[in-house]
């Protein structure tokens, strides 16, 4: 039995049983990934895979078991490398971060910096994408932290905290009507074509559930992933705007105006996120401390023994 057998099981589940893809994923070959798996099969004595020919369909019930025994195994290997990477340099390495463009562009820039300037040998890598990419970094130990709004709690292998609330504003050009309105309404809003997320970005489920619970239809012609285009486009004249509270600071670039609508859409929390179990270098914990400073470094690593403790 070796790490690269364990390797293959475990991304020949995370690919969907797509062979090739694992084969691209470790940067060996197709042939050789079946033989790292049928050699574990024959030493454990039983089928982890089901097969239809020589294609691989699903996980035996075994194999789910086994699965989730790799998925330990490979964890604390990684957790090992990590804690000798800790005790042998504290000051140096790289953190990956992935996160949401609104995270990204309007909530992490101070951290970084203040981060920099106390481990200036640290690399950190940002890598942006949706909620649902972000939790499947983070899971796979492509990223080291996620921080993003919605989705990050609903999976069972992440630890998640909840760092901050905020809510969305309305963004108008400067003379829209709404301006002239001493509290804008949901009906007020859709009498406008709107432009905001995608579905599952920034908050837009809340977004959607107001409308829907009032039974107001909306017209929704323009969406997208980034605060700064959603800007754009409203300064065009396209439609009404709903972006995060903390992504109008470029609103005077545009000759736009903001209005309030906490009133009308439920708090949004953003939530930090770690890989249940993982082992945290120092440095994490200090950039974790400075993006939520009302968490402790002991908070986070009681939550992360409690949870392993669970799933044992």
């Amino acid at each position: 039995m070796n790490f690269q057998q364990l390797r293959s099981i475990r991304e020949a589940a995370r690919c969907g049983f797509n062979l090739t893809e694992v084969a691209n994923v470790l940067f060996t070959s197709q042939p050789g990934v079946s033989r790292q798996i049928r050699e574990l099969e024959e030493e454990l004595g039983v089928d982890i895979f089901e097969r239809n020919g020589k294609r691989l369909t699903g996980l035996t019930e075994p194999g789910k078991g086994i699965l989730q025994i790799i998925d330990r195994l490979l964890l604390e290997a990684e957790n090992l490398q990590q804690a000798g990477n800790d005790y042998s340099d504290q000051t140096r390495g790289t953190l990956t971060i992935a996160t949401t463009h609104t995270q990204a562009r309007y909530v992490l820039p101070k951290v970084v910096q203040a981060f920099r300037s106390a481990f200036p040998e640290v690399r950190i890598a940002l890598q942006q994408s949706s909620p649902e990419h972000i939790a499947e970094w983070v899971l796979s130990g492509k990223a080291d932290i996620g921080i993003a709004t919605e989705g990050l709690s609903q999976f069972k292998d992440l630890v998640s905290f909840p760092c901050y609330q905020w809510n969305h504003v309305i963004v108008v050009q400067d003379g829209h009507p709404l301006l002239d309105k001493d509290r804008v309404e949901l009906a007020d809003l859709a009498a406008y074509p709107l432009i905001t997320y995608d579905v599952g970005f920034t908050g837009r489920g809340h977004i959607d559930a107001a409308f829907k619970q009032a039974g107001i239809s909306t017209d929704i012609v323009l969406t997208a992933m980034d605060s700064d285009v959603i800007q754009q486009y409203v300064s065009l004249g396209l439609g009404v705007g709903l972006v995060a509270s903390m992504a109008i600071e470029s609103h005077r670039d545009h000759g736009l105006k903001t209005i309030e609508a906490s009133h009308l859409f439920a708090a949004n929390v953003t939530r930090l996120a770690v890989r249940r179990g993982a082992y945290l270098r120092a440095y994490t914990y200090d950039f974790i401390l400075q993006f939520a400073p009302e968490l402790a470094r002991e908070d986070i690593s009681r939550a992360l023994t409690e949870h392993t403790e669970q799933a044992a």
